[in-house]
């Protein structure tokens, strides 16, 4: 059993939070929050394929220039070598699960 409680807990970009649901060597599986007004910079993965789902709020999500805005219980998939960027444009707080396969870290190329 696992969940945001006893799951490993990280801190990235602007007090934003990531909580390691699964994280083996086929599969990542990540709850993340992220407050008003952030966002994680631009980037790009070569190996890893991405799907987004939207818990709690609105995210916006940029692909290749092409903007989405997903609410909750909405998702979206990233392939690999796409250009990407989530960003919480809201005045809420925005909490999602990213999914990757293979997991992404270690695989990610920042556009700054």
């Amino acid at each position: 059993m696992i969940s945001k409680e006893t799951a490993e807990h990280y801190v990235w970009g602007n007090q934003c939070d990531g909580w390691h649901l699964v994280s083996c060597d086929q599969l990542s599986v990540i709850h993340e929050r992220m407050p008003p007004g952030t966002s994680e910079v631009r980037h790009f993965h070569h190996h890893a394929h991405q799907f987004f789902f939207v818990l709690r709020g609105t995210a916006t999500l940029d692909i290749d220039g092409k903007r989405e805005i997903l609410q909750a219980q909405q998702g979206a998939e990233v392939p690999s070598n796409c250009l990407h960027q989530l960003l919480n444009e809201s005045d809420q707080e925005l909490e999602f699960l990213v999914i990757s396969q293979p997991p992404s870290h270690g695989d990610r190329v920042e556009l700054r």
